[in-house]
């Protein structure tokens, strides 16, 4: 019998947190995520979400021992078809009863509260973080990725769960040849002397927080269920992110003054807190200021990549590419960049993605499950 714990205690809140770290215990490419940056999404002192949704965790018991966990929760954030719940965070061992347990457990959840349908795995927050069930290239996770073990393919799958979006990640060894439609795209643009690319710098953030908003709200925010940034939010990210900005891989492009493309990078953080185990305490904090300064991170994450519409289909993105990867091979260690999840629902990400000769080196997948079953299904619509 499978006993259901809510998370309501500090009791609670450990075993949430412990439970992957026992799953995974032989997995030699799992990196344990900060704990601090899991408790951070379920505080509504911390999350805006709750402003806008609701959330609960829990825990799964068979003879008084953990078999599994997850989040459930309504996010208002993101508009659908139908009314379409979520739930994330979700491990369990590798028993289909136990599984269907816990996804009956989210449905019913879900139910009482006016949901036709459910997500996962997802995260209660952005897009950018812990969302997709890894199914392809089960290989050391980047910061914010979901790992999983393969059989949680089968677990979803046998339940009923279609796959209403793939997520694919494009690597790219860093010292590689750039494409050749990229450099003529580069030589074409350098003539022109209102163009113009400048590396983002620390000790100018609001200034490219400003940038960055207006190239992302134009090249984005009209995107399926894409939402408008503002400015504040974008600086306070970046401000987050400051101790940590490399100032030689994030690029932004320039007509005269006006911000037209951006190109955001970052270094992968878990090269580093793979060695922290979950905790981000004093000692921790030194050990990370150590690595950071004496570990080399060989590896960096594309985050966001945006054209301005009237811009695009111009080879400003060669111009910038070219520009940005010759600058970055003589000041930085980096050999390897993976971009950020991208989804199949938007083709000409992808176009990108593969003009760069990158290889998918990983996919994940976002689940979606329908709970009238007699009701036609129907994936992510094309961008």
């Amino acid at each position: 019998m499978i006993i259901v714990e809510e998370v309501q205690n500090e009791k609670h809140k450990k075993e949430f947190l412990e439970f992957p770290a026992q799953l995974y215990l032989h997995d030699k490419h799992y990196i344990r995520p900060l704990n601090k940056h899991i408790e951070e999404i379920f505080d509504p002192q911390k999350s805006k979400f709750f402003k806008y949704g609701t959330c609960k965790r829990f825990l799964f018991k068979k003879n008084h021992k953990t078999v599994g966990k997850v989040a459930v929760f309504i996010n208002t954030c993101y508009e659908q078809k139908q009314p379409t719940g979520g739930f994330g965070f979700f491990d369990c061992i590798d028993d289909q009863q136990t599984a269907n347990f816990i996804f009956d457990h989210c449905k019913n959840w879900l139910q009482e509260k006016g949901m036709e349908a459910m997500d996962g795995p997802i995260n209660f927050g952005e897009r950018d973080k812990f969302w997709g069930l890894l199914i392809e290239g089960f290989t050391e996770p980047l910061f914010g990725m979901n790992y999983n073990p393969p059989y949680y393919k089968e677990l979803f799958e046998n339940y009923g769960f279609q796959i209403y979006f793939e997520q694919f990640c494009f690597t790219r060894p860093i010292f590689a040849e750039v494409s050749r439609v990229f450099t003529i795209a580069y030589e074409r643009n350098r003539r022109n002397p209102a163009i113009s690319a400048q590396p983002m710098k620390k000790n100018n953030l609001k200034k490219f927080a400003k940038d960055f908003t207006e190239v992302y709200n134009k090249a984005w925010a009209s995107h399926g269920e894409g939402k408008h940034i503002e400015e504040a939010k974008v600086l306070k990210m970046f401000n987050t992110m400051k101790p940590i900005i490399n100032e030689h891989i994030s690029w932004f492009v320039y007509e005269n003054e006006k911000p037209i493309a951006m190109w955001i990078n970052l270094p992968d953080l878990n090269q580093w807190f793979k060695y922290l185990n979950g905790k981000f305490g004093f000692f921790e904090k030194i050990k990370f200021l150590w690595l950071k300064e004496f570990k080399k991170n060989e590896k960096m994450v594309g985050l966001v990549f945006g054209i301005v519409p009237e811009w695009q289909k111009k080879g400003i993105d060669g111009y910038m590419i070219w520009k940005g990867t010759q600058h970055l091979r003589e000041h930085t260690d980096f050999t390897t960049t993976e971009l950020q999840w991208i989804g199949d629902f938007n083709p000409k990400m992808i176009k990108i993605a593969e003009a760069l000769d990158t290889t998918v080196t990983r996919k994940l997948a976002t689940y979606r499950y329908l709970f009238d079953r007699n009701k036609e299904f129907e994936r992510h619509p094309i961008l």
